[in-house]
């Protein structure tokens, strides 16, 4: 990849008419998907390990995203096969963008949208250097990515930059689902608060955790709700056990992002 961000593909139509059994091998020459999703009948995951995948996460969430997105813009961080991005579009948003650092999924994403006829941007872009996309959008879906990240606080608050109305924030959760207040500071030889299950705490994957080398840090639901708040985001829903809506409460710190005061050591 030469850049962190490359020009977007523009929409085609060139899909839309394939009958079934063409479609079927145009699925399977664009390799495997991870998105199960529906086209004219013909699946493209239909054997995934997590089901209707992901399906069965959007039923649980849709809910908690407007039914009517029009004059709405959308910018989807890690779009895979295009799942989200076209919910969204097919809610009425004005603008959806997705990005994603592998051609696979963006091919993949790109003949999805244009065999329903749905019209979305693609570009190569990865989440470290979302922050340079030009404006800002009123949802910003972050999906999924955030345990695959070796940086992931960095592309959060980078992020966030982003953000203009809501964060939609998926991740892998391990460990204890349950949270309490706890206090502001601990003195240094309280050691008790590390054993206890729902202390905010992220797990090191330093090989792979189902299969996947790119599984490297998740969190407990305690350790996502700190990261969220830390990053000065507000919670405002929590749908589904893996899923929070938020956002931008106190994302600035002395009229500056805490990315940009973090990396020039100024925080």
């Amino acid at each position: 990849m030469s850049s962190l961000t490359e020009s977007i593909q523009q929409p085609t139509s060139s899909a839309i008419d394939l009958e079934p059994g063409q479609l079927a091998q145009r699925i399977s020459e664009l390799g495997d998907w991870f998105h199960n999703l529906d086209l004219h009948g013909v699946r493209t995951a239909p054997d995934h390990f997590l089901g209707d995948f992901p399906n069965i996460k959007w039923r649980q969430i849709a809910s908690a995203i407007p039914q009517d997105l029009t004059g709405a813009t959308v910018l989807d961080v890690g779009c895979n096969g295009g799942f989200y991005a076209i919910e969204m579009k097919k809610r009425g948003a004005t603008r959806v963008l997705g990005i994603d650092v592998d051609d696979r999924y963006l091919s993949q994403a790109r003949f999805a949208a244009d065999t329903l006829g749905v019209e979305i941007e693609l570009q190569k872009c990865s989440v470290y250097a979302a922050d340079q996309l030009a404006g800002q959008f009123d949802y910003v879906l972050f999906m999924g990515l955030f345990y695959h990240l070796r940086y992931p606080l960095l592309a959060l608050d980078n992020l966030i930059k982003k953000v203009a109305g809501k964060l939609v924030f998926q991740t892998m959760v391990r460990g204890s689902e349950e949270t309490r207040e706890w206090a502001d500071d601990y003195p240094f030889w309280n050691k008790q608060i590390f054993e206890e299950r729902d202390f905010p705490a992220m797990y090191f994957i330093e090989k792979s955790y189902s299969n996947d080398p790119t599984n490297w840090w998740i969190p407990n639901r305690a350790a996502v709700e700190a990261t969220l708040r830390s990053s000065g985001l507000e919670i405002e829903a929590h749908p589904e056990p893996e899923t929070w809506v938020c956002s931008p409460a106190a994302v600035l710190c002395r009229g500056r992002y805490i990315a940009d005061r973090e990396l020039d050591g100024t925080l």
